[in-house]
């Protein structure tokens, strides 16, 4: 029987190269691409995972867009974008729309419309090769298994942007898939929130400091710091096979 030709392999991403220091220039489309950063914050969308473990990320973007200097969100570029000022820099906090597998789609159309470079991305995610509440910054590194973090590597293409996990506990039985997909027991609940607030503390060290100054504080401790009030920032699958 006859066989068709076979598919050519898809190309591979360019990777983003990094720019110069400064502001970043107005496009020929005259699109304002101002210096900024972006915290991208991993999950699912839609009721059926709202406070499931695999969407940690999401959680701590929205710690953040609570506190003041914060927009609403909008749909735009397969996410939920708001845009938060923090002192002197603009911040924009991105939740993907596409399910955790697809996240690097959109994390790849924010860099792209904005001009931006890998250094000004903090990407946050959950991990369950981390105790419950513990929270780890890298610069740069593999993606440890985590699909959101894979698919964001292979869109990217590269593996030299910052990354904030959330511990989220180990499953003690079963697949990891159920265990990520699963809410957190009502006794977990109180270490995950304070966890939450810490790692939207640790995103903002990075704003204003960098991923180096971020990883000294914060790396060290085995349990999150005690965080202040939600509002204050001082001292700072559905059957495609995609969510998991």
């Amino acid at each position: 029987m006859a066989t068709g030709p076979k598919p050519e392999p898809k190309p591979k991403p360019e990777p983003i190269e990094a720019m110069p220091a400064g502001p970043n220039p107005i496009d020929q489309a005259g699109r304002i691409t101002r210096a900024m950063k972006v915290i991208a914050g991993l999950g699912n969308p839609g009721p059926k995972y709202v406070g499931t473990r695999h969407n940690v990320g999401f959680e701590v973007v929205d710690y953040l867009a609570a506190g003041p200097g914060c927009s609403t969100f909008r749909e735009k570029f397969e996410s939920l974008l708001a845009e938060l000022r923090e002192g002197d820099e603009t911040v924009l906090l991105v939740k993907p729309l596409t399910f955790m597998n697809l996240s690097g789609r959109a994390v790849r159309a924010v860099l792209d419309f904005y001009r931006l470079s890998v250094e000004q991305l903090l990407v946050v995610c959950d991990d369950f090769n981390l105790p419950l509440g513990k929270i780890r910054l890298r610069a740069k590194g593999s993606h440890g298994g985590q699909n959101g973090l894979r698919n964001v590597q292979d869109c990217l293409g590269t593996d030299a942007y910052s990354r904030l996990r959330v511990g989220v506990g180990r499953p003690e039985h079963g697949e990891a898939v159920d265990f990520v997909l699963s809410r957190f027991k009502p006794g977990e609940r109180p270490v995950v929130e304070e966890a939450v607030a810490t790692a939207a503390q640790a995103a903002l060290v990075w704003v204003r400091h960098g991923i180096e100054a971020a990883m000294n504080r914060f790396n060290g401790t085995e349990r999150p710091q005690n965080p202040k009030g939600k509002n204050s920032r001082d001292g700072a699958s559905d059957g495609s096979g995609t969510a998991g």
